[in-house]
Order: C-alpha cells, then sequence, then structure tokens
C-alpha cells in the first residue's frame, strides 16, 4: 500500500511542475475559448495533466509538443497509431490521394484489392466499410438481429464498443442497470441488453439457453476497464455456446488487433461469424471494417432482398470514401505485417520483463498483464477475471499522479488507466526510460511511507 498523502503531495509538485515546462500548451488552452471546455473533443481533457499537451508533430513511436518537449509515446493515439505515427507508406499514400478526390461514394481499385487482403489477413470474404468502429458495431447489432428475428444482445459488463447505445448496461452489486453516466438517454436497454461478467461460462449458458439472443457482442479479452484476460477454455465455449443456440459470435478486434496478425481470432482462435476492426487500420485516419463469414453473407443478402425500399439504418454518406480506403490499403500492404508483430511482440516481452521486475524490487501487490504489443499495468496481486474485479482494482488518484510523472519526464501512456502500447518502431531504450522512470516515481512513494 502507497501512502495517500505522499500520492498528493508529488500530484502538487508534478502539476507545478507540468505547469512551468508547458507555457505555450498552457496559452493555447486559455485561448481555445472557441472550443466548449477549450478542446474540440472532450475526451481531451481526460488525461492526468493540469491541461492538455498540444502535440506539434509525432513521428514513430515519438510525439513533439508545441513547447519542444519529446515524449516516448505508449498511447499512440489510444490503438489509432498504433503501428505508428505517419508510416512512410501511408503518408505517401494519403498524400497521392489528395489530389484525386477524397470522397466519391463510388469504388476504387485500391477497394477491389483491399476486400481481398482484409480476407487474407483476418480469414473472413466478405467485408463492409465504415467510418468508426462504433459505426461498425452498430451496423452489425441491426444485422444480427434482423437476420436471426431476435431483439436481445448480449454484452459483458465493463465493455468498450465504442459510441454505441445497446452497450452501455452495467452491473453494480450483480444487478443490470443503465449506464449512469450517460448524456440524454431516453430509452432503457436493460429489456433488449443482457450484461453477464466475462469468464462466467454458467452465466453465459444460462443467458443464451433461451435461444432469444442475436449476437455476443465482445472483445476476445477485455481492455479498456485494465485488462482481463479470457480464462482457459472460455472463448472455446463461448463458441460452441453460440453454435448451439444460433447466437451470433461477434468479435470486436478494434484493441486486439494487438495481439498479432490477424488479430486474436486468427493468432489464438475461435473465429467469429463477425469481426469487427477499427481505429489501427487505417493508421489514424477515420475508418473501420466488418468481416464475416459467408453464411452470415447469405443471410443477409436474404434479408436485403426481403425488405421495403429505403434507408437501412446502416451506413453514412464517408462511409468507404477513397481517403479511408486508401489509407487501410496502404495499412495491410506495407505496414501491418508479420515483420511488424515480430518486432512488437519482441519489445513487448522486454517491457513486460522489466516493469515486472520494477512490481518486484518495490514487493508491490500488483502484476503485469498483456497480450501481444498491449501491455497494462494493474494495481492488485490477482489478476481481475471480470469487470467488477477490474473496476476495484483501479487506483484512479495514483494512476493519475503516475502519469503525470511520467509525463514530466517525457513519457506518455493512454490516460484512460495503465494500458501500454508497442509499435514496430518503438525502441529497446525508450522501453527502459519507462522502466526507469517508473521505478524513481515508486521509490519516491515508497520513501515517504517511512
Amino acid at each position: 500500500m502507497i501512502d495517500r498523502q505522499a500520492i498528493h503531495q508529488m500530484r502538487e509538485r508534478e502539476i507545478t511542475r507540468f505547469i512551468a515546462a508547458n507555457p505555450k500548451s498552457k496559452a493555447h488552452a486559455e485561448a481555445a475559448q472557441g472550443w466548449f471546455q477549450g478542446v474540440p473533443f472532450h475526451w481531451m481533457l481526460d488525461w492526468s495533466t493540469p491541461f492538455p499537451i498540444v502535440a506539434q508533430e509525432a513521428s514513430g513511436a515519438t510525439l513533439t509538443s508545441i513547447d519542444g518537449q519529446v515524449f516516448d509515446d505508449f498511447c499512440l493515439g489510444d490503438t489509432a497509431s498504433m503501428f505508428g505515427h505517419s508510416p512512410a507508406p501511408l503518408a505517401k499514400a494519403i498524400a497521392a490521394q489528395a489530389g484525386q478526390g477524397l470522397s466519391y461514394m463510388l469504388p476504387t481499385t485500391n477497394g477491389a484489392e483491399l476486400g481481398s487482403m482484409l480476407t487474407e489477413m483476418f480469414g473472413l470474404p466478405q467485408w463492409q466499410v465504415t467510418t468508426t468502429a462504433s459505426e461498425a458495431n452498430r451496423a452489425v447489432i441491426r444485422w444480427c438481429r434482423g437476420i436471426t428475428g431476435r431483439n436481445k444482445i448480449l454484452i459483458f459488463n465493463g465493455c468498450y464498443h465504442g459510441a454505441v447505445d445497446d452497450v452501455f448496461v452495467d452491473l453494480r452489486e450483480g444487478q443490470a442497470v443503465n449506464r449512469p453516466s450517460l448524456i440524454g438517454q431516453v430509452q432503457d436497454l436493460l429489456p433488449t441488453t443482457v450484461a453477464i461478467e466475462f469468464n462466467d461460462i454458467d452465466a453465459l449458458a444460462a443467458a443464451l439457453s433461451g435461444r432469444d439472443i442475436a449476437c455476443v457482442l465482445a472483445e476476445p479479452l477485455m481492455t479498456n476497464i485494465g485488462m482481463v484476460r479470457d480464462a482457459p477454455g472460455f472463448l472455446t465455449e463461448l463458441r460452441k455456446l453460440c453454435d448451439k443456440t444460433g447466437t451470433i459470435l461477434v468479435l470486436d478486434e478494434t484493441h486486439t488487433i494487438s495481439s498479432g496478425y490477424g488479430g486474436h481470432s486468427n493468432t489464438h482462435g475461435p473465429m467469429p461469424d463477425i469481426l469487427v476492426v477499427g481505429k489501427s487500420i487505417g493508421g489514424g485516419v477515420p475508418c473501420a471494417v466488418y468481416g464475416f463469414t459467408a453464411e452470415i453473407a447469405g443471410r443477409m443478402a436474404t434479408l436485403n432482398a426481403s425488405r421495403p425500399a429505403g434507408h437501412s439504418g446502416i451506413g453514412t454518406t464517408l462511409s468507404a470514401n477513397a481517403l479511408a480506403v486508401t489509407a487501410m490499403h496502404a495499412m495491410l500492404g506495407e505496414v501491418i505485417t508479420r515483420e511488424a508483430y515480430a518486432h512488437m511482440l519482441s519489445i513487448t516481452d522486454g517491457l513486460v520483463s522489466q516493469l515486472n521486475a520494477v512490481i518486484a524490487a518495490h514487493a508491490l501487490d500488483w502484476h503485469v498483464s498483456h497480450v501481444g504489443a498491449r501491455v497494462e499495468l494493474v494495481c492488485s496481486a490477482i489478476p481481475p477475471r471480470n469487470g467488477s474485479e477490474a473496476r476495484a482494482a483501479m487506483d484512479y488518484e495514483l494512476e493519475r499522479t503516475i502519469h503525470l510523472y511520467l509525463a514530466n519526464r517525457g513519457i506518455l501512456l493512454a490516460p484512460f488507466h495503465n494500458m501500454m502500447l508497442v509499435s514496430p518502431v518503438t525502441q529497446a531504450a525508450q522501453v527502459s526510460r519507462l522502466a526507469a522512470e517508473l521505478n524513481s516515481a515508486l521509490t519516491e512513494l515508497q520513501a515517504a511511507e517511512n
């Protein structure tokens, strides 16, 4: 246990240091009156810093602020730039496309090749493009309800699938509730969204036994409430139960594409009926895709042929625009490669080893959880089995203080919890600096206890 007063004192000192070191970012924040709350998107206020670092540029695995500070970037745009900031093939392709038009609402030659590239990488034969993974998940839920004739979906407590109304159900003390933090929510989600704990096979079997659930929407492991790994055999049983009950299995691999080439499904199994990938697949250009089996494609075609003419409720004007398709074509063709993953996984092994050494040196009841190139430092001795346990393990004040301490020393973690990403261009020296600075922070905090 780390003394709370020591955490408070460190945070106050680090706030003062940050303000002094970032005068241009501070002035920018004070001048940005045209934006609500001073930023173009409110998530930018979720960082541990007293005001946002204003980015000047980013390249590879580093980010430079307008104050001239260069950061080792382990956030990488919260996965959007997981394969590095502005990789050369992507930058070249975007520049070329910019001179040829950005959005036509027509297919392109790159698009024809991209469909085959997606099939080769992820192992599913049919694909559609959306602007975000949130939009992809919304589309998939509609398709699943439409082709099954079932109204309900099942999600896991603590999940994250973007800005999708249907998934905003939490378990609190074992009871399903509409998420209380939602803005402007008028629809009661409980009649059509079933929430259970991750890794609970008995609850899963009971929930699916009524054969009234259209789909299970899940990550192969939970990544947005800390990290919750799948228990041995859980995903296999999930696949079996979905098959047994005629429930469509949808795996959102927007984050777990970090697991390996082709995502977690292709690296570890099992394969889903529908797969969603967003964020990094376009290198930061807004786009996402969802792929599906031939059997699902046939059912979708039958539904399409039987419904009245008019808007399906799926898609937007900018879906599959030429810029997005070009970006994905460049990423899949030249950046998201097996060689890239080999580097990422090797560097990640080093990061995990060094973080474990820091934890051991300070005799902390913490652990490191990781899959592929995604790493999580968790403030509990026992890895959480579900969302409730993961939520309980979080130490908001301590996490924010350590994040700020590291930012003041040129290291960025993801703002929402202790998540770190390793890119194909992350270097061993960056990992060593992160471990060393974390060690320094913990040494200071523990010294204050004595």
